[in-house]
């Protein structure tokens, strides 16, 4: 009973953050300006470490946003089916 009290509040607390544009979570290291810009940095030859100085930012989060296989994200290994 108290339990499903406190989800029920949880929840329509939840619910009046998102609707006042709150999303919740970490911030990401990189915004999406910056992701587009390191990937066109690493496509003409800076490295990944360059990256990572130049965005004051880690290693992994560089690997994160620009991985090595460009289909890493998606799941797909990037082979053609035959």
């Amino acid at each position: 009973m108290e339990r499903e009290l406190i989800v029920e509040r949880t929840q329509a607390g939840l619910a009046a953050a998102r609707s006042r544009g709150r999303i919740g979570g970490r911030p990401q290291s990189l915004s999406f300006a910056q992701q587009q810009e390191a990937q066109k940095l690493l496509a003409n030859g800076h490295s990944r470490k360059q990256l990572a100085l130049l965005y004051d930012v880690s290693l992994a989060s560089i690997y994160k946003y620009c991985p090595v296989n460009r289909n890493a994200r998606t799941g797909q290994n990037g082979f053609d089916e035959k």
